[in-house]
């Protein structure tokens, strides 16, 4: 098979096969030799943060002279960026060889009459084999849905877990509580392996620390109360932690999400969890964490015009408070979209509660799962946004809004990860 031919096999897997058991996929990385036996890693669950968090966590062990993998997903663009190697998506003969590799056992395991490794589980043996090949010292890795049964918890020894903010997303899968989401996520926890984790949410911090306790695992809580934003511009945000490790120490990111602070302040924590085990001076992790990049998640992609896959009820809560804060300073424009399996009229509401937008242009992305993008402009005429216009097509919708955004205000670009993936791949063209 060609590139394109793999690509095509891999997004083709979901038609025929089902959910295989953790155990299928140890018994993969056994056959494949065990490459994730071959770097240290760091695994990372939670609802939302999680790509934020890792790619903080790579910059820094970057910046501290360390070769890393990140294992990222959904993709936005390419499927490639889902297997990053020292901050550069991996090329498509990399990818390639790697597909090769898990295909061919793939095929085994079919002639043996066994299972198929899922599309999830494809990728991320892939993965394992790209970050083994290529001799990387840690690898960053991010779990798919949920935790406890994730294929990312085949790697049984982390030097270390994180575990990011936790809402309710994906219930028919992780449960109709954050209790029971909490819990599914902290079956990442690994017994004596140290736990970071957002303890904002009560109830979720006390599921976490149970798991911990249970297991013998060192435990570490991070809050928002740990930290100040001293400064927060279209530019980005400065901080402090309350943290003797790194007192009187000024952060800044690249972000101007006020969310990201408490991302950054966990991989802060990390950093001084792991002071004994790895080398993280504190310049490389100043330095890792301003010149942090991470693509979708309030990024700033233009100037002025920041890109947001919020999706599901905390995200949009933490969109809002970023429009709120820059709404005093700046008119607002907005382009949404969302597609069939979100609570998108919920999702227009809170917007709207909150801020006052000069201008909404609002558009539909998904393909079978689109919204039509009338519907959705409907919607916002309903909640009291006269100046809503629908236009089908991204591209279109995308030119309308910046010309309306005007020198001096903001356009964010909100409602789902395909809105931000098509975006994205607008401005790639026109470069």
């Amino acid at each position: 098979m060609n590139y394109s031919e793999a690509v095509a096999y891999i997004e083709e897997t979901p038609k025929f096969t089902t959910k295989n058991k953790l155990s299928h996929t140890k018994e993969c990385l056994e056959r494949l030799g065990h490459p994730e036996k071959k770097f240290k890693v760091i695994h990372v669950a939670g609802t939302n943060g999680k790509g934020s968090t890792c790619a903080f966590l790579t910059s820094v062990f970057r910046e501290a002279g360390y070769s890393c993998g990140l294992f990222t997903s959904p993709h936005l663009v390419v499927i490639n960026e889902r297997f990053q190697i020292n901050e550069k998506n991996i090329d498509d003969d990399t990818f390639l060889k790697a597909f090769e590799k898990v295909k061919t056992l793939a095929d085994q395991l079919v002639a043996e009459g066994n299972y198929h490794p899922t599309y999830f589980e494809m990728l991320f043996l892939m993965g394992m084999v790209i970050f083994a090949d290529a001799g990387v010292d840690y690898v960053m890795l991010e779990t798919g849905l949920g935790g406890r049964l994730d294929a990312t918890t085949a790697v049984e020894d982390p030097i270390a877990c994180v575990i990011t903010s936790i809402s309710f997303d994906h219930m028919q899968y992780l449960g109709n509580t954050i209790a029971e989401i909490a819990s599914e996520k902290a079956g990442i926890i690994v017994p004596g392996v140290p736990v970071i984790y957002d303890g904002n949410d009560p109830e979720a911090a006390q599921v976490i620390r149970r798991q911990a306790e249970e297991l013998g695992s060192p435990f570490y809580e991070v809050k928002k109360t740990d930290s100040q934003i001293l400064r927060n511009t279209r530019a980005g945000i400065d901080f402090s932690v309350d943290n003797e490790y790194y007192e009187n120490t000024v952060f800044s990111i690249p972000f101007i999400a006020g969310y990201q602070v408490m991302n950054a302040s966990l991989v802060l924590k990390t950093a001084e969890v792991l002071r004994d085990k790895v080398d993280l001076p504190k310049e490389a992790v100043l330095k890792g964490l301003k010149e942090t990049r991470w693509q979708g998640r309030m990024e700033t992609i233009l100037p002025g015009v920041i890109v947001d896959g919020a999706h599901n009820e905390d995200g949009v809560e933490k969109f809002v408070e970023t429009a709120e804060h820059f709404q005093k300073d700046h008119p607002l424009t907005l382009l949404f979209s969302a597609v069939d399996d979100k609570d998108y009229t919920d999702m227009i509401h809170t917007v709207l509660r909150r801020i006052r937008f000069r201008h909404v242009v609002v558009t539909q992305v998904g393909g079978y799962r689109k919204v039509p993008s009338e519907q959705l402009a409907e919607i916002f005429r309903q909640e009291g946004c006269d100046s809503a216009e629908s236009c089908e097509d991204v591209e279109t919708a995308f030119k309308k809004a910046l010309d309306l955004k005007g020198e001096d205000g903001m356009l964010f670009c909100v409602g789902s990860l395909y809105l931000v993936g098509e975006i994205k791949a607008i401005i790639q063209r026109e470069q």
